[in-house]
C-alpha cells in the first residue's frame, strides 16, 4: 500500500470516529432570564424563568425603573418596588420559574425584571420589560472615561440646635474634595451616601452634585446627610459613587432627653390637674353643712358679723367685752370716751343697752338698786346647826 493509500484511509477512520463521538453540550456563559410578556400594565402579573443559575440558590426577583440590562440597575435597590418582590430557589440543574406581580417603580422606566442571588456567589441578570402607563426618563450619560478619588479625609459640618434636643431630625453636612483622576470629564455626578447604625445595612440615598469636573481638575463636594427624628447612637456614614466606596465616617448622635423630661413633666402635671378637677367638682356637688348646728349666734350690738370689732378709742379693747375704767365705771359695750385733759379713757355718759327684763332700780321687792342675788349677811343662821367640839 502506498503512502497515499495510507493517509486516505486514516483520514476516512478520524471522520468516522468524529461522526460517532457524542457532542457535548456548550456550557452557558452565565446566568440568564426569560420573561412570559416584554410588556405588561400594573396590577398585571408575568412569569420569570431563568436557567445557568447556582444549584439550590435563592434569588431575589425584582421589578426595577432606571436600568438596562448593558448597565444594570442604576439606582441600587432604591430603583426597585421592593414591596412586591418575590423569590425563589433553583433547582439541582439551575433552572426556576416564578410568577411575578407587576408594579411601578418608584422611578422612572426604562424598566427590567432584575434577578440576583440573595446568599452565597453573588450573581445577577436583568430582562428588559415595559410598564404600560409608567412614565419614561432616558438613563444618565456614560462617564467610563471619568473616575473621581477622594483627595482629602471626609468631614460632617455642623452642630445640633434645640430642637434636637427635643427629638427633631439631627443633620450634618458631608464635606470632601474629589478629583478626576480619569481620560474623560464628568459631568453632574451622582454620589450615593448610606448612613448605618450598629449592625444594619446602610440605607443609601442619591444625591447628584450640579457641576463639571474635567480630567485633573478637582472640586470641594457638601453633601447634606439627615437621620430620622428620635434618633441616636452611633452611625456611620458611607459615600460611593461608580460602585465604589469613597470613604466611610463615623457620627455619634446624642440622645434626645428633651423628650424624657416632657414625658416626665407629663406624668406629675396631668395627674395633678386631674386631681385638682376632681376635687373641685367634688366640693361643688357635695351638700353644704351649716357652720354653727346649734343655730347662728347672735351677734353683739355694734360688732360685725364674722369679725370682732374694736374699740376706736383702745387699740386693745374689743366692743362687748367689761373692762372697768380707771374711775371704777364701765361701760357694757366697751366704748370708753378720752378725757381732754387727761388723756385718760372716760366711761360713757350712758350704757348703750340694758337688760331686756328690768333695771336695777324698776327691779320688784325690797332688793330693788342691788345687782347680786340677796344672800344673809349673818354667818351663823338660826336653822344651820353649829356644832361645838365633838359630841
Amino acid at each position: 500500500m502506498s503512502g497515499r493509500q495510507r493517509i486516505g484511509v486514516l483520514v476516512a477512520v478520524c471522520a468516522a470516529l468524529l461522526l460517532l463521538t457524542p457532542t457535548a453540550p456548550a456550557t452557558a456563559a452565565g446566568p440568564t432570564v426569560q420573561l412570559s410578556r416584554a410588556q405588561a400594565g400594573t396590577g398585571g402579573s408575568i412569569t420569570v424563568s431563568g436557567s445557568g443559575w447556582r444549584s439550590h440558590a435563592l434569588l431575589m426577583l425584582l421589578v426595577c425603573g432606571q436600568s438596562a440590562p448593558s448597565r444594570g440597575v442604576l439606582g441600587g435597590t432604591n430603583s426597585c418596588a421592593n414591596a412586591d418582590g418575590r423569590a425563589v430557589t433553583t433547582d439541582a440543574d439551575g433552572r426556576f420559574s416564578r410568577a411575578l406581580p407587576v408594579t411601578e417603580p418608584p422611578v422612572p422606566c426604562p424598566c427590567v425584571v432584575h434577578v440576583a442571588t440573595v446568599t452565597g456567589a453573588k450573581a445577577q441578570a436583568d430582562a428588559v420589560l415595559r410598564v404600560a402607563g409608567h412614565p419614561v426618563r432616558p438613563l444618565p450619560a456614560r462617564t467610563d472615561g471619568g473616575r473621581l478619588s477622594v483627595l482629602t479625609d471626609i468631614r460632617l459640618d455642623g452642630s445640633s440646635g434645640v430642637l434636637t434636643w427635643f427629638g427633631a431630625p439631627p443633620s450634618r453636612t458631608m464635606v470632601l474634595t474629589v478629583g478626576n483622576v480619569g481620560t474623560d470629564a464628568v459631568t453632574d455626578p451622582v454620589f450615593r451616601v448610606g448612613v448605618s447604625h450598629g449592625v444594619f445595612a446602610p440605607q443609601w440615598d442619591e444625591q447628584q452634585w450640579r457641576g463639571t469636573l474635567a480630567p485633573g481638575a478637582k472640586a470641594r463636594i457638601r453633601l447634606p446627610v439627615e437621620l430620622s427624628a428620635g434618633a441616636h447612637g452611633d452611625y456611620t456614614v458611607t459615600l460611593a459613587y461608580g460602585g465604589r466606596v469613597l470613604g466611610e465616617q463615623p457620627w455619634g448622635v446624642g440622645r434626645p432627653w428633651g423628650v424624657t423630661l416632657f414625658w416626665i413633666l407629663l406624668c406629675v402635671v396631668v395627674p395633678v390637674a386631674v386631681f385638682r378637677v376632681g376635687m373641685a367638682v367634688v366640693d361643688r356637688v357635695r351638700p353644704h353643712r351649716p357652720r354653727h348646728p346649734r343655730g347662728p349666734r347672735r351677734a353683739h350690738a355694734g360688732r360685725s358679723p364674722g369679725r370682732a370689732a374694736r374699740s376706736p378709742w383702745l387699740p386693745g379693747l374689743r366692743r362687748g367685752d367689761r373692762t372697768d375704767a380707771p374711775d371704777g365705771s364701765y361701760a357694757p359695750d366697751g366704748s370708753y370716751a378720752m378725757d381732754a385733759a387727761t388723756g385718760a379713757p372716760a366711761a360713757a355718759s350712758a350704757p348703750t343697752s340694758t337688760l331686756p327684763w328690768f333695771t336695777p332700780d324698776s327691779a320688784p321687792g325690797p332688793a330693788a338698786g342691788r345687782l347680786s342675788a340677796p344672800h344673809d349677811d349673818n354667818p351663823a343662821s338660826p336653822t344651820t346647826p353649829v356644832t361645838k367640839g365633838p359630841t
